[in-house]
């Protein structure tokens, strides 16, 4: 697989396929525009209605069979996926870096992420448990399994275009379930990648047509999975007001839905932290993929003490940022996504400004040779109030606050005061600063690190968080339950039946 058979692929077959079959479509077309320098990657044609309700229909028949595979089976797959993606690793990080904008690193480190959910799913393919318990009745065994839902649908973002897929789909997959994915519709090329790596798989293990299904489109098709009762379990993942609005129709019909959204994540520096790991974690959680993580860090609470100093570290560590061609491996910050980003990115420099915010780091967009694009800006930096309303909303950008404390129980209401809950950290090396902010009274997220930034969670780890970052779980742990149905199952080996509250029927 390379770059230009991708684009053939996406051209003449469109952006809709079961697994190895490709399905004519009416929709519309998207052109895929690099935010790198401006131009036209490839154009792919859209889903319409026939061809969504053929991708569904097609998964609810491929998932009768597929569920009868054997888990080891399954996951044998998912083993040989994982071999394909280390083949493929440089043109697919390549893609993900051209059409998405991130650094190259962070593009093969993405792949590098699909690979390891493989390698998670292959062994979790054997251990898919549930638990015995003791029943109140003699000669009874009671236990609980786990059975899959079906259909899978999967709403991905254009942050990261492949890797929150796999994490959602590999799991799903070893569980018995068939997927259904609508990648965003700003990188619909590596989702054609994708598609292509995993045909060869499937064709090579006659893995019945179905259990991947593709269907590139807008937000209408987002919708018809939201919708649908054929698809028991939807997992999206991008903006809180996104993820409402697919709560909110999933619900109607009393499906799942499992949501990982926006973020608004803090590192809390004290005075006995390590400065050098404490700049380093920042300057990582703020500027990578230029801030388009939900993990990145957008706002640093620091002790009063050592406030100053560890403002100037930072201003001299973003004096050093090298901003440009994400496929240079010298450059540390690529362009936002698109113009949209950019225009965001301002108003929210300038929303913060009106409340009374200084930069210390001037933003701006970045203009000549190298930034045609127009979607290149200067990561930035302003000391701001805690209760100013633009710090307590996520913008997509390389905007950092800086936040004065005095005690530390001071910084922890700073850091849960926000509607978001997904990552957040503390630097220090007191291990009682530390301890009280992992217990009951300290962070509110579902991620709390120790002298480790916001972003570069493992794949052996649960990722998801609290309040409007929707609660949902992803990835490692027993993730893996969220893509199952639970059953309670009691066996009788007795030769009478004791019924409920000692009731008793003389026949």
């Amino acid at each position: 697989m390379d770059f230009l058979h991708v684009l053939n692929i996406a051209e003449k077959n469109n952006g809709v396929s079961t697994g190895v079959k490709w399905i004519p479509t009416t929709g519309e077309t998207i052109t895929s525009y690099t935010p790198v320098d401006g131009s036209v990657i490839g154009t792919v044609n859209t889903a319409d209605r026939n061809a969504y309700d053929h991708v569904v229909q097609q998964a609810q028949d491929a998932f009768v069979e597929w569920r009868k595979w054997p888990a080891p089976k399954r996951g044998e797959i998912v083993r040989q996926i994982g071999e394909a993606l280390r083949t493929y690793k440089e043109p697919l990080g390549k893609l993900v870096s051209y059409e998405m904008g991130k650094s190259l690193q962070e593009g093969y480190g993405e792949v590098q992420e699909m690979i390891d959910i493989c390698d998670f799913a292959v062994g979790l393919s054997r251990q898919l448990h549930g638990l015995t318990m003791h029943s109140e009745r003699a000669s009874h065994r009671m236990y609980e399994q786990y059975h899959p839902l079906g259909v899978v649908g999967i709403i991905s973002a254009f942050n990261f275009p492949v890797a929150v897929w796999s994490w959602n789909t590999m799991l799903a997959w070893v569980c018995g379930n068939t997927c259904v994915w609508k990648p965003s519709e700003k990188t619909p090329l590596c989702a054609v990648a994708c598609q292509l790596i995993v045909s060869e798989v499937f064709a090579k293990n006659n893995v019945p047509e179905g259990v991947s299904g593709l269907i590139i489109g807008n937000r209408e098709v987002g919708e018809w999975l939201s919708t649908d009762t054929r698809v028991p379990l939807v997992s999206a993942t991008g903006s809180t007001r996104m993820g409402k609005a697919v709560a909110a129709a999933v619900a109607q019909r009393l499906g799942k839905s499992l949501l990982e959204l926006g973020g608004n994540n803090a590192i809390i520096i004290t005075k006995d932290a390590d400065m050098d790991i404490a700049i380093l974690g920042a300057l990582f959680g703020a500027v990578g993929t230029a801030g388009q993580r939900c993990t990145t860090t957008r706002r640093l609470i620091i002790q009063e003490d050592v406030y100053d100093t560890v403002k100037d570290k930072l201003v001299k560590a973003y004096g050093q940022l090298s901003i440009g061609d994400p496929l240079n491996e010298k450059n540390h910050v690529g362009p936002l996504i698109d113009t949209d980003a950019v225009k965001m990115y301002l108003d929210s420099i300038e929303k913060c400004k009106a409340e009374g915010g200084r930069f210390v780091v001037e933003g701006g967009v970045l203009e000549g040779k190298g930034y045609e694009s127009g979607c290149y800006v200067k990561p930035c930096i302003a000391e701001a109030q805690p209760e100013y309303k633009i710090v307590q909303h996520e913008t997509f950008a390389p905007i950092l606050y800086l936040l004065k404390y005095k005690t530390l129980d001071e910084a922890i209401a700073i850091q849960n005061n926000v509607p978001q809950g997904l990552s957040s950290a503390i630097m220090t090396l007191n291990l009682r600063e530390a301890e009280q902010f992992l217990s009951y009274a300290g962070s509110d997220c579902g991620i709390a690190n120790v002298n480790i930034g916001t972003s570069g969670a493992e794949i052996g780890g649960a990722f998801g968080g609290e309040k409007e970052t929707g609660g949902g779980r992803e990835s490692g742990s027993d993730a893996w339950k969220a893509y199952m149905r639970r059953q309670t199952n009691t066996i009788n080996y007795s030769t009478n039946l004791p019924l409920a509250q000692g009731i008793k029927f003389d026949i």
